[in-house]
C-alpha cells in the first residue's frame, strides 16, 4: 500500500504562513499597530518610518500592557479583545484575531515597551507596579528573549526592525519606495478619518513626514488630504437609521456621511469614494455602485465625487472573516442598506443654507467679489476683520426663494432672507424635467408620423432601443410613429427624434429630452413664471447641478455683500477723520 502524499504542516510553517497573510507590507505593519493603539483608547498615535531599514515604530498615549501582558503578547493567538465563540458575533474592536504581534514577532525584530496608565499604589507589586514601564524583546518564534524595566510615559512603543530579513524573495517583490509611502499615507489616512478625534504625527527618517489634525467629525479632516476641497464644499449628514431587519427595538444604526457638493467640488478618478463600517474602512463593490448610481447626472462627464460614508451597524449584522487584513466583510442585508446609503445621499444633496451661507461662500464668489472690486476707484483695507453673521436656521425649502426679476432674459435674481441668489433659468428648468422625466418616462402615439430622411442603420437601432416605433416609409425614408410625451407637438420634433438617433442609453436619451424641452436662454419670463420655475426648481432631488454637471445657482449671502460694499466700516475712520 503506497504512503499517504498528504502531511500535516510543522507548526512554524503554519505561523509562518499565517504571518505572511497578515502582514505583506510596511502599511499592513502600520495599519495592525495602529489598530491596537486606537483599541488601547489613544489619542494621540506618532508614526515613525524608516523604509530603507525596515524599520517601523508606532508609539500611542493608550492605556497600556502590564507586565503580564508583555510575557503572553506575541502568542498565536492570544487577544485580550474576545474569549469565546459568541463574542465573534458581537465584535466591537478593530483588532481581535490575536495574529498581528505574533506575526510581526516571525517575520521582524519585534520590541515593545509599554506603561499602563493605571494609577499608582504604593502596596502595588513591583511586576504590577503602574507607574513601572517594561521593555521586552521577541524572537521569530513569538518567545520572550528580555525583559526590563524602561523609563516611559504611560502607553505603548512598538519598533519592527528587519522587517522580511530572512525572506528576501518577499522585500524584492515589493513595490517601490514610493508607492510604498503611498499605501502608507492612504492607510493612515483611512484610519484617521473613521477615528477623526485622535491626532496623528508621521515621521519619515526623523523628519516629519504628515500631520494630522483631530476633529470632531469627517468633514474637518478631508481639507487636510484633499488641498482643493474646503470646508464649506462638503456637506455632513448624520441619519439615524430605523426599523433594523432582524433587531430588536434598542438596537440602533445610523449613516454618517461627508459628501462634496457636486457643484463645487469633484475627481478625475473615484480615488474618494470610500466606505467605513464601525470605524473600519471596507472594500464593497456592492456599495460603491450605490454611491455613484446616486450621483448620476449630478456631475460632468468623466468625474467622480468625493463621498465617505460611515455605516454604524449592531455588531450581529457584520461578519469580519472574510479577508485578512479585514477589508472585505459578509454584511447582513445588503439591499437594506443599499436603500438606506442612497436616501441619505438625496438628503445630502438637499440644498441647504449651511452650504450656501456667506461665512461658507465658494471660491466663485470669492473671485467673483474680488474682480468687481477691481472695478472700483476705490480701496478697501484688507485686515479689516468681519464677524460673519449667524446663518439662518432651516433648510431652503421652508426658506423660500422669492423672485425679483430677470437679468439679460437669462438669470433669475430671488430674494432669500440670507441674501440674493442668481439662478440660471435654462439649466434650472432641465434639472426640473430631466427628474419628471426619469419618475414618469412615456412614449405616446404620434399622427401623422413624423417622417425622417436618410437614417443609417445604426440610428434606427438606436431609436428602437430607447423604445421608438420606427418603420420604412419609402426609399431613404422612415416614418416615426411615437415619440417621447414631452415632445409631442413641439416645432422642433424632428430636430429632437434626430438628435436622439445619435446614440446613448435610456438615461442619455432622457437627459437630451429634458435639454431640448427645457426653457432657452433669451426667452423673457413674467415673474409669476419665474417663481413657479423657483417652487419647481427647489423640490428636485439633486438641485445642486443640471444632468450634464454644471452648476445651478449661485449664491450671494448679507455678510458677502455687507464685506463688498464696506458697511463694517467705522463711520469717520472710513474717511480718514
Amino acid at each position: 500500500m503506497a504512503a499517504s502524499r498528504i502531511q500535516v504542516l510543522p507548526r512554524e510553517v503554519v505561523r509562518l504562513i499565517a504571518a505572511g497573510e497578515v502582514i505583506d507590507s510596511l502599511a499592513a505593519v502600520v495599519r495592525e499597530l495602529a489598530e491596537n493603539s486606537l483599541d488601547a483608547g489613544a489619542t494621540r498615535i506618532v508614526v515613525h518610518l524608516y523604509p530603507q531599514e525596515w524599520r517601523v515604530r508606532v508609539a500611542d498615549n493608550g492605556v497600556g500592557m502590564s507586565y503580564e501582558d508583555l510575557l503572553a503578547a506575541t502568542q498565536s493567538h492570544s487577544t485580550s479583545k474576545i474569549q469565546s465563540c459568541v463574542d465573534l458575533q458581537h465584535i466591537q474592536s478593530l483588532g481581535f484575531r490575536g495574529e498581528a504581534l505574533h506575526s510581526l514577532a516571525a517575520l521582524a525584530d519585534l520590541e515593545i515597551l509599554s506603561r499602563c496608565s493605571v494609577p499608582h499604589h504604593n502596596d502595588t507589586p513591583v511586576r504590577a507596579n503602574p507607574s513601572c514601564g517594561w521593555g521586552a524583546k521577541y524572537g521569530r518564534d513569538g518567545q520572550l528573549l528580555k525583559i526590563e524595566t524602561v523609563a516611559i510615559a504611560p502607553g505603548t512603543v512598538v519598533t519592527v526592525s528587519n522587517l522580511f530579513a530572512n525572506y528576501p524573495a518577499r522585500r524584492q517583490g515589493m513595490p517601490s519606495l514610493c508607492q510604498q509611502l503611498k499605501a502608507v499615507t492612504t492607510t493612515i489616512q483611512q484610519i484617521a478619518l473613521s477615528h477623526p478625534q485622535v491626532a496623528w504625527q508621521v515621521w519619515q527618517n526623523d523628519r516629519i513626514w504628515l500631520k494630522i489634525a483631530p476633529g470632531a467629525t469627517i468633514g474637518s479632516l478631508l481639507p487636510q488630504f484633499i488641498s482643493q476641497v474646503r470646508s464649506q464644499d462638503l456637506q455632513e449628514l448624520t441619519i439615524p437609521v430605523a426599523q433594523l431587519p432582524d433587531s430588536d427595538h434598542q438596537e440602533q444604526a445610523t449613516i454618517h456621511l461627508a459628501i462634496g457638493l457636486p457643484d463645487r467640488c469633484h475627481r478625475h478618478r473615484p480615488d474618494w469614494v470610500r466606505i467605513a463600517i464601525n470605524r473600519r474602512f471596507i472594500k464593497s463593490s456592492e456599495l460603491e455602485q450605490t454611491i455613484f448610481s446616486a450621483f448620476h447626472r449630478t456631475l460632468p462627464r468623466d468625474r467622480y465625487p468625493i463621498c465617505i460614508i460611515h455605516l454604524l451597524v449592531p455588531p450581529h449584522h457584520i461578519d469580519w472573516n472574510r479577508n485578512p487584513a479585514k477589508s472585505e466583510i459578509y454584511l447582513k442585508h445588503l439591499g437594506f442598506w443599499q436603500s438606506q446609503i442612497t436616501y441619505a445621499i438625496n438628503q445630502a444633496l438637499n440644498l441647504h443654507t449651511d452650504t450656501s451661507c456667506a461665512s461658507n461662500h465658494t471660491t466663485r464668489i470669492s473671485k467673483i467679489l474680488k474682480a468687481a472690486e477691481a472695478t472700483n476707484p476705490y480701496h478697501s483695507h484688507r485686515s479689516i476683520p468681519h464677524t460673519p453673521s449667524e446663518p439662518a436656521s432651516g433648510d431652503i425649502h421652508r426658506q423660500r426663494l422669492k423672485a425679483v426679476a430677470q437679468i439679460n432674459h437669462m438669470y433669475i435674481v430671488a430674494e432669500h432672507p440670507g441674501g440674493m441668489w442668481l439662478i440660471e433659468q435654462h439649466i434650472a428648468h432641465e434639472r426640473v424635467l430631466y427628474e419628471q422625466i426619469c419618475d414618469h418616462w412615456q412614449i405616446v402615439p404620434v399622427e401623422p408620423p413624423i417622417i425622417l430622411y436618410q437614417l443609417s442603420e445604426k440610428q434606427v437601432l438606436q431609436l428602437q432601443h430607447i423604445g421608438l416605433d420606427i418603420e420604412p416609409f419609402g426609399e431613404q425614408l422612415w416614418a416615426v410613429r411615437s415619440i417621447p410625451a414631452m415632445l409631442k407637438g413641439r416645432d422642433d420634433s424632428n430636430d429632437a427624434i434626430l438628435e436622439l438617433s445619435l446614440g446613448g442609453d435610456l438615461q442619455a436619451a432622457q437627459v437630451a429630452v429634458a435639454c431640448r424641452s427645457a426653457i432657452r436662454n433669451g426667452t423673457p419670463l413674467s415673474l409669476p413664471q419665474m417663481q413657479n420655475l423657483l417652487d419647481d426648481w427647489q423640490k428636485t432631488r439633486n438641485p445642486h447641478t443640471c444632468p450634464h454637471g454644471r452648476p445651478i445657482y449661485l449664491s450671494l449671502e448679507e455678510p458677502a455683500l455687507a464685506r463688498f460694499f464696506r458697511r463694517h466700516w467705522v463711520i469717520g475712520k472710513s474717511h480718514g477723520i
